[in-house]
């Protein structure tokens, strides 16, 4: 999976949870899950938990805790991905 579609479907999982759509539409590697989205730490667990659905992968606590910003979780997916 090429980045951007990378991006794309990052951007799908964590749209119900965003506070802020204008940062949303203008998502990139570099944007924050808590300080750009405003998306609340009980809301990132269900993000991780709709990447592994997504992905269909697993994902560790370790990787789970890395996950703060949209180039982490592109990190993590494509790690676990090659894992496969």
């Amino acid at each position: 999976m090429d980045k951007p579609d990378l991006i794309a479907a990052i951007k799908e999982v964590v749209r119900p949870y965003a506070k802020n759509q204008e940062a949303l539409e203008s998502i990139n590697e570099s944007t924050d899950f808590i300080k750009d989205l405003k998306i609340n730490s009980a809301n990132l667990v269900d993000v991780v938990l709709d990447v592994e659905e997504k992905f269909n992968i697993v994902i560790d606590n370790e990787s789970m805790e890395r996950m703060l910003t949209v180039q982490a979780a592109m990190d993590v997916v494509e790690s676990k991905l090659a894992e496969k």
